[in-house]
């Protein structure tokens, strides 16, 4: 007996369930942003994070798969050239699903599932990690002031010679004299 994939079933057996998903995906990348219930939601998520996941592989492999699942071939086209490079600087969480209430007829749960398009936003260093960034950058200007007087010593040896040079030229023109 086969096993029973895990969460909630959509109605119908497993085929119908593959198929409703796989439609669900294709009206999320045309429409980018989707009505219908929680459970559906829940279950369409993992799936549409899946295809994006391929479509920023890029190859015709992926492409391939994506397509076995989704068979119209505009919207796996647009998957592929505007929305994965949209999320190429995105790891993960591709989708957002916000809560809108209940229907009306039968009090059923509804969400709102959407693609995130928003570029990727670096988060600001807590105190404690500034704190240990300037920690791990104050051994790598100790070194710089330590070349500082070296330089100085340079100069100053560099003075000596002059001085040097010039009290021997005197002497040589009483020499010669």
């Amino acid at each position: 007996m086969p096993k029973p994939t895990k969460g909630p079933r959509l109605g119908g057996g497993p085929a119908h369930e593959r198929l409703m998903l796989a439609n669900l995906a294709a009206a999320l990348f045309t429409h980018k942003s989707i009505k219908t219930t929680e459970t559906k939601a829940k279950r369409l998520q993992p799936v549409a994070e899946r295809f994006v996941t391929f479509a920023k592989k890029g190859d015709l492999h992926a492409r391939r798969r994506v397509l076995a699942s989704i068979g119209d071939k505009t919207v796996v086209h647009e998957l592929f050239t505007v929305i994965a490079p949209q999320v190429a600087e995105r790891e993960g969480g591709y989708t957002r699903i916000t809560k809108l209430g209940f229907r009306k007829g039968d009090n059923a749960p509804m969400v709102q599932i959407e693609l995130v398009l928003e570029p990727v936003v670096a988060k600001p260093k807590s105190a404690k990690k500034a704190a240990a960034a300037a920690a791990a950058e104050a051994p790598v200007e100790a070194p710089a002031e330590a070349v500082a007087p070296a330089e100085e010593t340079v100069e100053v040896v560099e003075a000596e010679a002059t001085e040097v040079e010039a009290t021997e030229a005197p002497a040589e023109e009483k020499a010669a004299e």
